[in-house]
């Protein structure tokens, strides 16, 4: 092989190891303020079918998913399923117990666990904190949630939630609560 050949294709090998698409994807963490905007944006989800739960009043207007929190987009998708969700939530039993007393009122907040981002990907792991209280009593429960985000320039997307707990039944999401998770 002539020494040209062997310097094109020396070149050639040092540039493909600048190139970013042949660099494998580190995660690092992201800075609080970001951690914080994520959070605030995940925990709308989840706040929201909490209080779902509760009837409303007269005067309430119909809960709805907005399209952007602390500017965070949600994804048209994920919005859609959260409409879903909400109207889910909104017309079923809302007791703990089939026949019992009403739900009277609901919390929820999220606790970061953990935020790693990846590329143009952020993962949020959290520890939810919900209480429905209802009659004289109260229902807690405390589940892991991971929230999936995409980044574009400087525009943050929510795409997707997830509970992490096998076998958690969430009070707040849509579908049959088996009877021992009331």
């Amino acid at each position: 092989m002539d020494v040209k050949r062997l310097g094109l294709m020396l070149a050639l090998a040092a540039l493909a190891g600048l190139c970013p698409s042949t660099q494998p994807l580190r995660a690092s963490t992201v800075d609080r303020e970001t951690e914080r905007q994520l959070t605030v944006a995940a925990s709308t989800l989840v706040r929201l079918r909490s209080q779902a739960l509760v009837p409303k009043s007269r005067n309430e207007r119909r809960r709805r998913m907005p399209r952007e929190v602390l500017g965070v987009a949600i994804s048209p998708s994920l919005a859609r399923a959260q409409e879903r969700a909400l109207r889910e939530l909104e017309n079923r039993n809302r007791a703990p117990v089939e026949g019992g007393p009403a739900f009277t009122g609901a919390r929820t907040r999220l606790e970061p666990a953990r935020t790693i981002r990846t590329g143009d990907r952020i993962t949020l792991e959290a520890i939810e904190h919900t209480e429905v209280r209802y009659g004289g009593g109260k229902v807690t429960q405390s589940i892991r949630r991971r929230f999936e985000f995409m980044t574009r320039g400087d525009r943050i997307t929510l795409l997707d939630e997830q509970v992490v707990d096998r076998g958690a039944h969430p009070i707040n999401d849509p579908g049959p609560i088996p009877a021992g998770s009331r």
